[in-house]
């Protein structure tokens, strides 16, 4: 992959992690939410289809050359969402304040930049 295909398919997986976890918020407040927030009241498939959706980010940056401590890490963030939006209730609310996908890209993002990837 050139990098002009890695600035795109990164700038597309930035959309798709900005839509997850934080493409709408609350006017007046710094409270932003994404469809994550929406499909946790789905009980189980939910979660299953934003962890599914989270993983096919981490395959991407797979796909983009990121190196195993990264893709573990980032496997991490999703665990870790995964684990917190399976408690009723509580869960989807913490599971909107920890925004993995968003983290994901940023890691990400960082690695492309220390590769020499001109990435905004």
């Amino acid at each position: 992959m050139n990098d002009a295909e890695m600035i795109a398919t990164l700038t597309r997986l930035k959309l798709i992690a900005r839509f997850m976890d934080n493409g709408w918020g609350i006017p007046f407040t710094r409270f932003r939410f994404g469809a994550d927030a929406f499909t946790s009241v789905i009980p189980v498939g939910g979660d299953v289809l934003m962890t599914a959706a989270s993983l096919y980010l981490v395959i991407k940056a797979w796909e983009m050359g990121a190196p195993r401590p990264l893709l573990a890490r980032m496997l991490g963030n999703v665990a870790v969402e995964a684990g917190i939006g399976a408690v009723p209730v509580i869960g989807g609310i913490l599971d909107v304040l920890f925004m993995a996908n968003v983290k994901n890209m940023d890691l990400l993002t960082e690695f492309l930049r220390q590769k020499g990837v001109a990435v905004a």
